[in-house]
């Protein structure tokens, strides 16, 4: 693999776990936000609902992301597509433009003769 290539997945995984970390307390925020509204809970049911809820927070995040992945690889694909269909109409115009172009020359050359 190039260097470039290696440093730039480095950097996506780098970017990917900090991104994670960042989710991860935030839902520890959001759960504790929400056993503060609940004071009759235990200390140990406490830790239990917060628990739950980041465990519940994080898959639906990975849900989420799973989703967001596959548009993200399908418009990936579409827009290559469509890409390479108006990659191929440029090329054919430019040749026949120029096959026009070279025509004309030529029957210009031919008409002044």
């Amino acid at each position: 693999m190039k260097p470039d290539k290696e440093s730039a997945r480095g950097l996506a995984q780098v970017e990917g776990y900090l991104l994670l970390n960042a989710e991860v307390e935030e839902a520890r925020r959001h759960a504790r936000r929400f056993t503060e509204a609940l004071p009759w809970l235990t200390t140990a049911q406490r830790a239990d609902v917060e628990r739950v809820y980041v465990a519940d927070r994080m898959e639906v995040c990975r849900e989420t992301l799973t989703r967001i992945t596959g548009r993200a690889m399908e418009l990936r694909g579409e827009y290559t597509a469509r890409y390479d269909q108006l990659r191929a109409r440029c090329v054919a115009v430019s040749v026949l433009a120029a096959g026009v172009l070279g025509g004309t020359c030529a029957a210009l050359t031919l008409i002044s003769r």
